[in-house]
């Protein structure tokens, strides 16, 4: 019977059934001198009895809603992804979920398209809105990392701030990619011309790190909490988490179809990733999140689990209510267009569906 069919007369109708039947063996087994079953056996049984008519049994897997997610492979993603199942999350919001992780934001879409996966939990989303205009049939859903988790790094001594970048070189993603467009939103920012600037495609954040380790670009966009590691330091203002507030780092989205055929595994799994962010705000989870780093990263580095963890207590960056506000993607697009990515301006009802976010936070309570 399902967990809808226990309404409350169903309950007292069977528990006051129950109770007769109780009441009915513990007379029997009074009147026997004999009986090996006494009042104290039988008041038991009846409790226990009623309990389980009220208790809800434990979600199994065959009751679970399926959800195939993809998201990019970056520390970040992979270390969230092993605390989500390690802590249980998507089981207690009754998901069965399998979680692909892609090399850039082309693969991913491609996969969203294709119907491959149904969704992606958490991401930059600043090429997801150039492909609406193109016709692909998405939607952003929510809000996930607010904030960029990354500060320009270097070991280059002349290199104190900002405009020291000009003439020199750069390591980034692909050109128009998440790491990229970053870079150039701060430097227009601080007043920096970007053509000044020699981009180099090294791939990841972590990527970036090692080249500007290895002495290979001058400088880059990497998270944070590595700062002071390999001779590295943070060039003055440029914390993407302070001095570019208003980009949106990463968000979730989906295609129109699966939100269509799976809304309601959808929201669960927004649901999922707000309990997770919340989680991820508290103090009680910092042995949990030094536990998933080791088991996502491979390896035992407590210092680097550390001051990841530290910088999500101190910046929280994440969307715990999950809605994204109109002025955050109004901000993304204006810079696309600059760009020349995106030709204009699209309404936010075209790029956007909030509404499952807000039923996420609801099922949260």
């Amino acid at each position: 019977m399902s967990r809808a069919a226990l309404s409350m007369p169903w309950i007292q109708r069977h528990c006051s059934n129950g109770v007769a039947m109780i009441a009915s063996t513990e007379r029997q087994s009074l009147s026997k001198p004999h009986s090996s079953v006494n009042r104290r056996h039988v008041l038991r049984a009846g409790a226990a009895a009623a309990a389980a008519l009220i208790m809800p049994r434990p979600l199994m897997a065959a009751d679970r809603v399926k959800i195939n997610l993809v998201n990019t492979s970056g520390n970040t993603n992979l270390v969230l992804a092993a605390l989500l199942k390690q802590e249980g999350i998507f089981e207690q919001l009754g998901l069965d979920t399998n979680i692909l992780h892609v090399a850039d934001g082309s693969k991913l879409i491609g996969s969203l398209l294709s119907g491959e996966t149904d969704m992606c939990a958490l991401s930059g989303f600043g090429q997801v809105l150039p492909a609406i205009e193109k016709g692909a049939k998405l939607k952003v859903l929510a809000g996930g990392a607010l904030l960029g988790l990354q500060a320009i790094m270097t070991k280059k001594a002349a290199i104190k701030s900002v405009k020291d970048l000009e003439g020199r070189t750069v390591g980034t993603g692909s050109l128009g990619a998440l790491l990229h467009q970053l870079v150039v939103a701060l430097l227009r920012k601080k007043g920096v011309d970007e053509k000044k600037v020699t981009f180099v495609n090294v791939g990841s954040s972590t990527d970036v790190f090692r080249a500007i380790a290895a002495g290979t670009v001058d400088a880059g966009p990497c998270e944070a909490w590595l700062a002071g590691r390999s001779g590295t330091r943070i060039v003055e203002e440029a914390r993407f988490y302070e001095d570019l507030p208003e980009y949106t780092y990463q968000a979730s989205y989906a295609s129109e179809r699966a939100i269509g055929r799976k809304r309601d595994a959808i929201v669960r799994t927004l649901a999922a990733y707000a309990k997770l962010y919340r989680f991820l705000s508290e103090a009680r989870s910092h042995e949990a999140f030094l536990k998933a780093f080791a088991a996502a990263t491979g390896k035992n580095d407590r210092e680097e689990a550390e001051a990841q963890w530290q910088f999500y207590q101190e910046h929280k960056p994440f969307a715990v209510n999950l809605v994204l506000a109109p002025e955050r993607v109004r901000y993304m697009q204006d810079l696309n267009v600059s760009l020349g990515v995106q030709k204009s301006v699209l309404p936010f009802e075209r790029v956007c569906d909030m509404s499952l976010a807000q039923d996420a936070v609801k099922l949260l309570g």
